[in-house]
């Protein structure tokens, strides 16, 4: 019932599908930078310094700065049925790129800049083995958070996009990976630092994906219907449950659901962010943010 997720077939790819992706992620990248990020011309420092007259605790600008972005992100994505009525599904999935990827990138910023501003309850960084274990959770984390975005041509409105109704890969393991991964990723990096920005920001983050789970499902049951109930029973929210309880059959290949592209390039994606780790502080830093 479900779909085949990471499916990528090289020879179905047209060159022209791609010129037009880097056309396109070029052109998103420096309106970014001329309309949010640049000093002299963006909103992106005003925005923060609207956002961090509000408290002087770094702790609620944190977080009001995710309820913004979650506000934003979920409304619209709430909306999406409505919206792609009335305009369509290529400029909304535009509009809600555009109105999203500013919050998601000023809060991301503000994070790197002031995760060593809480109040420190912990410090674990030296203790042997730590750094393996956050090393390890957070690489894992990201074959969970990737799945919703499966199909890069359909992110940019190059394809026309959908609302997929996936069931195999990673979904075997939990319906809702993204959550699972954020919440991988929340845990390893709270572990790491060990600070109240950090938990505010978890808290934040793992919030938002729990609401996301109630309305993912909720808009996929609108969608699909039936065949939306067939994939539920199968599957699971918390990982291995299906599995565990019989409801979600594993056939003997499975393991080469994985072995496909999209998996091999978030294995490459994430250790390039792993080692660009120290430009992303530099970056970051140098917006004063």
């Amino acid at each position: 019932v479900g779909e085949d997720s990471a499916v990528f077939d090289l020879g179905q790819q047209k060159v022209s599908s791609w010129v037009y992706f880097t056309v396109i992620l070029g052109a998103v990248l420096v309106a970014l930078d001329v309309l949010w990020i640049d000093s002299s011309t963006g909103y992106g420092k005003a925005f923060i310094d609207a956002i961090s007259g509000i408290s002087d605790s770094h702790e609620v600008v944190m977080l009001v700065l995710f309820l913004i972005f979650a506000t934003v992100h979920s409304g619209l994505a709430s909306l999406r049925d409505v919206g792609e009525k009335l305009i369509g599904e290529r400029a909304y999935r535009v509009l809600f790129a555009g109105t999203s990827l500013p919050l998601a990138f000023s809060t991301i910023v503000y994070f790197i800049n002031h995760r060593y501003d809480g109040t420190q309850l912990w410090q674990v960084q030296g203790v042997p083995g730590v750094h393996q274990f956050v090393w390890l959770m957070s690489f894992i984390s990201f074959f969970f958070l990737y799945p919703s975005t499966f199909n890069l041509l359909e992110v940019a409105a190059v394809d026309k996009p959908k609302l997929h109704l996936w069931e195999t890969g990673i979904m075997r393991i939990t319906r809702h990976p993204q959550m699972v991964g954020q919440v991988m990723w929340c845990i390893a990096h709270t572990l790491w630092v060990g600070n109240t920005l950090v938990i505010a920001a978890s808290l934040g983050l793992i919030g938002h994906h729990l609401f996301g789970v109630w309305n993912g499902d909720r808009r996929l049951a609108s969608r699909y219907g039936e065949a939306f109930e067939e994939v539920k029973s199968r599957t699971s929210i918390i990982p291995f449950a299906a599995i565990l309880d019989g409801r979600q059959r594993l056939p003997d290949d499975y393991y080469k659901e994985f072995f496909r592209l999209p998996y091999l390039t978030i294995t490459a994606m994430t250790l390039g962010i792993y080692l660009a780790h120290p430009l992303m502080q530099a970056g970051s830093f140098g917006l004063h943010w």
